[in-house]
């Protein structure tokens, strides 16, 4: 049974850092890749960015770009989202997930069967 528990969502004001958190079980973590998500109320959940089974390779989203990294620790079963320079508009509950099509390359084209229950990043401004 795969489970996906998320933790580090905060208040944080804008220009701030946060770093999430997504620990992992009923899987074999290192042999997945992992994606980040992020969701408003009304809106379609939102593609962060992905980390591939083995960290070798990570992608995020322009609007994201350099302010957020993704990291593993397969050795804890955990994936981090480590979010700096935050923005208001980066308020969101954050999601991980786990990915179905173990790509070799990050990117916006791999599928997750697995979500977590999400942390809330609220930014003020």
């Amino acid at each position: 049974h795969v489970h996906l528990v998320e933790s580090g969502g905060c208040l944080v004001q804008a220009g701030g850092s946060v770093k999430l958190s997504c620990v992992a079980s009923g899987f074999t973590f290192s042999t997945y890749g992992m994606g980040w998500f992020r969701q408003v109320p009304g809106k379609e959940r939102q593609f962060v960015g992905h980390i591939t089974f083995n960290g070798g390779s990570t992608y995020n989203i322009k609007s994201v770009g350099g302010r957020f990294t993704i990291s593993r620790d397969n050795a804890k079963n955990t994936v981090y989202l480590e979010m700096n320079n935050l923005r208001h508009e980066d308020t969101a509950v954050y999601y991980c997930a786990e990915e179905r099509s173990q790509e070799v390359v990050a990117g916006p084209w791999a599928d997750y069967d697995y979500w977590g229950q999400g942390t809330q990043v609220t930014v003020s401004s």
